[in-house]
């Protein structure tokens, strides 16, 4: 037997000790982390999660999760001169804000199918819910007025004119500019979605998960100046998740 298939075999009797384990009522595992990339269909987010495992079916998790969320209006334009060179940084027309969050999360995850696959293929239910605080970073434009001046404005009542003509501005400001001139805004949040996850008798995490997310702020986020502002923001996600158990 070559050295490769020996250590296939190795594994395959560690998964079949693990599900005997298993079947008999016993705990395999305690405790499982992971780190995970999130696209969701306003915006992007990463997010680290613990779990304590409870019983064979059930574990106990709390997460915290940071990203942002955008408009789907949004395009990036980039000005140029006549000669083809670029002058200043992208930017997105219409953008006022730049709305950033992060959650606090407590919550279960529950296999519902899987269980004794030597696979080692789970798919569990995800769900629960917590606390979040929206950042709104004022998005600011580098503009030029009619005799060339150049400056960085937001957006207010006396910029509006001249943030929302095109031939005006010159590009974005920066992602740093405007930090230290955000505002915050408690709210909450509730998830569910279903993990497939293919390392199940591995301490090794790797998984793939989808589902849905809503989110209440205690006011209204403006993003655009074309869309409707709202307080309520309810999204789809996929997330690809990797970590360890023990």
């Amino acid at each position: 037997m070559s050295s490769r298939e020996k250590k296939k075999q190795e594994r395959q009797d560690r998964i079949d000790s693990l599900i005997k384990k298993e079947e008999e009522g016993a705990l395999i595992f305690s405790k499982q982390f992971l780190f995970g990339a999130k696209l969701n269909t306003d915006g992007w987010a990463a997010v680290y999660e613990h779990g304590k495992y409870k019983t064979l079916n059930t574990t106990n998790l709390w997460w915290v999760e940071i990203g942002e969320r955008k408009n789907p209006k949004e395009e990036r334009k980039t000005v140029f001169l006549s000669n083809g060179l670029q002058v200043g940084n992208p930017f997105v027309y219409g953008k006022i804000n730049n709305f950033y969050f992060l959650k606090l999360g407590i919550g279960q995850q529950r296999l519902i199918g899987g269980k004794g696959n030597k696979n080692g293929v789970a798919v569990s239910l995800n769900y629960g819910g917590g606390i979040t605080a929206g950042y709104l970073k004022p998005y600011f434009l580098t503009v030029a007025d009619s005799i060339g001046n150049v400056s960085d404005i937001k957006y207010s009542e006396s910029t509006a004119s001249i943030f929302t003509d095109p031939s005006a501005i010159i590009g974005s400001a920066g992602f740093t500019k405007g930090f230290s001139e955000g505002t915050f805004s408690p709210g909450a949040h509730a998830k569910i979605g279903l993990r497939f996850d293919y390392g199940r008798y591995s301490e090794v995490v790797s998984a793939i998960e989808v589902g849905i997310n809503a989110e209440y702020y205690s006011k209204k986020m403006p993003i655009m100046i074309s869309s409707t502002d709202k307080s309520f923001f309810f999204n789809a996600f996929i997330a690809i998740e990797f970590g360890g158990r023990k």
